[in-house]
């Protein structure tokens, strides 16, 4: 059976104040979304990531009583901290049925050099999985940092550093506190706790 493209079926979220831009490597597949946002699966943490590290709370960002999280809320916070976010893939293969990066074949990346250029002040990247990882690392030529750690490179005019975090994926292993506290730290390395 062949493997149908699929397009990103969302823009760039780039508010003009972003100095971080996170990149994902792509949206799961549309029937998994609580949200027609970023990180829309219920059963990714990203959203509670965020919650615990900026507020202690890690339902924050969820809708009260359903199995959603309140788009709403969270682009009030993204735009007020400065960050932006997409995805290292703007076509892709889906070698499965799934949302697994394993099973996902880059037909396009996406122009990193192009987000950057339409966000002026930022200074980080961070990528969310190994795919994204992989992506940026080849197309901007940066040192591959290994997970919780950074590389630093050159663009353009810019210092920047590359962020690698753990998988906001439950089939990443690692507990939600643990992977709270590792963003945490690249939050507070930025200046944005």
């Amino acid at each position: 059976m062949e493997k149908l493209i699929e397009s990103h079926p969302l823009e760039p979220f780039l508010p003009s104040n972003a100095i971080l831009l996170m990149l994902g490597s792509f949206p799961p597949q549309k029937k998994r979304w609580s949200m027609d946002f970023f990180y829309p699966n219920w059963s990714n943490d990203m959203w509670r990531i965020f919650g615990l590290v900026f507020f202690n709370q890690k339902d924050y960002f969820v809708v009260p009583d359903k199995k959603a999280f309140d788009k709403e809320r969270i682009i009030d916070f993204l735009k007020e901290k400065g960050i932006a976010l997409y995805d290292t893939a703007c076509v892709v293969k889906r070698l499965q049925n799934n949302a697994s990066d394993k099973f996902l074949e880059i037909v396009e990346p996406t122009d990193i050099g192009l987000l950057l250029k339409q966000l002026p002040v930022c200074r980080a990247i961070t990528t969310t999985g190994e795919k994204a990882t992989d992506t940026i690392c080849t197309q901007m030529h940066i040192e591959k940092p290994s997970v919780g750690s950074k590389s630093g490179f050159e663009y353009e005019d810019r210092r920047l550093h590359l962020y690698r975090m753990p998988s906001s994926s439950r089939a990443y292993p690692l507990k939600l506190e643990k992977k709270a506290e590792t963003y945490r730290i690249m939050f507070e390395e930025i200046g944005l706790l």
